[in-house]
């Protein structure tokens, strides 16, 4: 599903992000990438992503080469994969069935499908009572699901969360894992990119650890111990 090999990632003058990062994950894993801030994860997902592209070494999704991937090519790119931000980015004049159903609109999606496929992530995600809610009169807890569920309307195969709890209290992480959790279970590959060493020591899944732009440690069933 994930191929990266010898990836570097340097920024203008001199700024090395990440330097010769390889790793692979394979379809339906869930894999948490931890570290402190500035260790190079969040420069990772930005390449999954090509919100920026490789200096050096190779990026591969579903052995699709993106390492030098045409923007003309990138909206394609983005709707075969869920994103998840820290940064909401909600839109506050819709409801959360619009702000997710906006998702499905801006491909010309065909409005029986919206009513189809709306419904059903919400469910998901637990808000199937909160359709007609905006997000002001939303939790932190209930925006990040919305979000979520915005993220999972084109089906993806791969669902990447970039520090999806950063600003939410315990239950609510709690909460927000146990979704990512069940999005798994669907056989949908989840990549997580945490600082919260609880919510990936709870999990017992692979942890792949990053510090000062490189890999450290790759473990499967692994603790985050930085």
């Amino acid at each position: 599903m994930i191929n990266l090999h010898n990836v570097t990632k340097t920024y203008p003058p001199n700024t090395v992000a990440i330097k010769n990062v390889s790793f692979e994950v394979k379809p339906g894993e869930f894999v948490s990438i931890v570290g402190q801030s500035g260790t190079g994860k969040s420069t990772v997902m930005k390449l999954l992503i090509a919100e920026e592209l490789a200096t050096e070494g190779q990026v591969k999704i579903g052995g699709w080469d993106i390492t030098r991937i045409r923007s003309a090519a990138v909206p394609a790119l983005r709707r075969q994969i869920g994103v998840v931000f820290q940064d909401l980015k909600l839109l506050p004049s819709m409801t959360a069935y619009e702000n997710v159903a906006f998702a499905l609109q801006v491909v010309g999606a065909p409005s029986q499908r919206i009513s189809e496929v709306v419904p059903q992530v919400l469910k998901i995600v637990g808000l199937e009572d909160k359709t007609d809610r905006y997000p002001i009169q939303l939790s932190g807890g209930e925006a990040q699901r919305v979000v979520i569920a915005r993220a999972l309307v084109h089906r993806p195969k791969l669902f990447l969360a970039d520090e999806p709890t950063g600003n939410l209290d315990t239950l609510n992480t709690r909460e927000i894992i146990d979704i990512l959790t069940k999005i798994n279970s669907f056989g949908t590959t989840v990549v997580l990119v945490t600082h919260n060493r609880e919510v990936v020591n709870q999990l017992r899944r692979r942890v792949i650890a990053m510090d000062h732009g490189e890999i450290i440690s790759d473990q499967e069933n692994g603790k985050y111990t930085l």
